[in-house]
């Protein structure tokens, strides 16, 4: 069955979330980074919490939770003119380099995002980066109210496409959204951005593992829940080679 859409997820897949550290830093000198690790780890937790407890907030309230938290939890105040200085961060996430290309190298089939961000923080991502230029839809699962990777989140995609789940490419940089999208039927491009070896390397020189390595082995490494990608890539420009 050929591909007649190739859906993407934006967080850590498109956009760079590591780019909200230069933010956290000037604003909280020496915690920029475990600021960073904390918070998007929080972050997708409370959402899939709000998920199984059936108390759904969107990603925006997720978001600001999420951060309200790391900020206790590390024992920093901070104002209102900071916090909202920081959270602004997530409108201007950097892209990947290879992202505007690679979309644009997958015309004519339709290309979208879907992801768990909320409509107004993608809307004004998707434009701030001229992202909006190339897709065909940016998808959030707020129209179902539940998170990925419940299935409902995916079901989003034929309902925009009218596609069937094995004419749909998608990709996602992240392990349990791979997954997700593979055990709804889809096909499955994971982006492995970090390998165990140079997770590893990183162990070995230091003497204390730092919180970003151990972000990583956490986050990046495909999760064991029987469910494996159709494609394994490193990084965005290989994606036109597999459709």
């Amino acid at each position: 069955m050929p591909i007649k859409a190739v859906v993407f997820d934006a967080y850590g897949t498109l956009y760079d979330i590591q780019s909200v550290a230069e933010i956290t830093e000037d604003a909280f000198p020496g915690y920029g980074e475990i600021i960073t690790q904390v918070w998007r780890i929080k972050q997708l937790e409370y959402a899939w919490l709000r998920s199984l407890m059936r108390r759904y907030q969107d990603f925006a309230a997720v978001t600001r939770d999420s951060l309200a938290y790391t900020l206790r939890m590390l024992g920093l105040a901070y104002d209102n003119a900071a916090f909202e200085r920081v959270i602004e961060k997530y409108l201007h996430l950097d892209l990947y380099p290879d992202a505007t290309s690679a979309l644009a190298a997958l015309k004519p089939r339709k290309i979208a995002i879907l992801s768990n961000g909320s409509p107004d923080m993608l809307g004004a991502l998707v434009r701030n980066t001229a992202l909006d230029r190339l897709l065909d839809a940016t998808i959030s699962v707020d129209a179902k109210k539940v998170f990925k990777p419940a299935p409902q989140a995916y079901e989003l995609i034929g309902e925009t496409f009218g596609t069937a789940p094995n004419e749909v490419l998608f990709v996602s940089s992240n392990p349990w959204d791979a997954a997700g999208a593979k055990s709804f039927g889809l096909n499955v491009a994971w982006i492995e951005r970090v390998t165990p070896e140079a997770m590893a390397l990183a162990c070995v020189e230091n003497e204390l593992v730092a919180p970003l390595t151990m972000f990583r082995a956490i986050r990046t490494q495909m999760d064991e829940l029987g469910f494996a990608p159709d494609h394994h890539v490193r990084s965005l420009s290989e994606l036109p080679g597999i459709v």
